[in-house]
């Protein structure tokens, strides 16, 4: 039990530390790969909670694609993050409200869970199957596609929408790139890029 508590307590503190340096690293560089780290440490605090899976899950979907993509992105686009970073205090006002907003309905839920006021009789009146009768996936995928079935095919738009997002932003026009033309590479003849001459013998250089 004290090396459980131990392990729980040094997952957690590398992961606020690392998720703070994320947000506040200067280098977006350094900022990725503190972000690695902060995966790293939430899979360990899944695999203390007994969900492997998810652990798993995580170490492969999002360290081994997500992460490693977005520090490639970072290191091979030439990003002027000074540029980005003007003006960027302006909209400070509006993240603020935002966020005031958020914590205000998280405190208002908070409170209306532990009066009561939601009710949740249904849900906990349901039958729970015997832990020991189905998978650690088994379980996952479960509550994944019947309770939270439409937040997951939300999460998946929203997944789409960026996808393509980052597309059009790949292929704007940008003055000085040379941007690849398929149709006419397609439509080149070999007599336009190709010349045959005759060499007789003994003139050569």
């Amino acid at each position: 039990m004290i090396i459980q508590a131990f392990a729980f307590y040094l997952f957690a503190a590398i992961l606020i530390s690392s998720s703070l340096m994320v947000i506040t690293a200067r280098n977006p560089v350094h900022s990725v790969l503190f972000l690695i780290l902060a995966f790293f440490n939430a899979a360990g605090l899944f695999v203390l909670l007994g969900a492997e899976f998810i652990a798993f899950i995580l170490l492969i979907v999002y360290v081994g694609a997500v992460a490693v993509l977005f520090l490639f992105v970072v290191m091979m686009l030439d990003i002027n993050f000074t540029d980005l970073r003007k003006g960027a205090m302006q909209y400070v006002p509006v993240g603020v409200l935002a966020g005031g907003v958020l914590l205000a309905e998280l405190t208002i839920l908070y409170g209306a869970w532990n009066t009561g006021a939601i009710q949740v009789t249904a849900a906990l009146s349901a039958p729970i199957p015997d832990i020991g009768a189905i998978t650690n996936t088994e379980a996952l995928g479960r509550l994944l596609y019947t309770d939270y079935i439409y937040a997951f095919q939300a999460s998946g738009l929203i997944l789409l929408v960026a996808m393509i997002g980052a597309i059009i932003l790949t292929h704007r026009n940008r003055s000085g790139v040379k941007r690849q033309k398929i149709a006419e590479q397609i439509a080149q003849k070999a007599e336009d890029v190709l010349e045959i001459k005759k060499v007789t013998s003994g003139t050569g250089g």
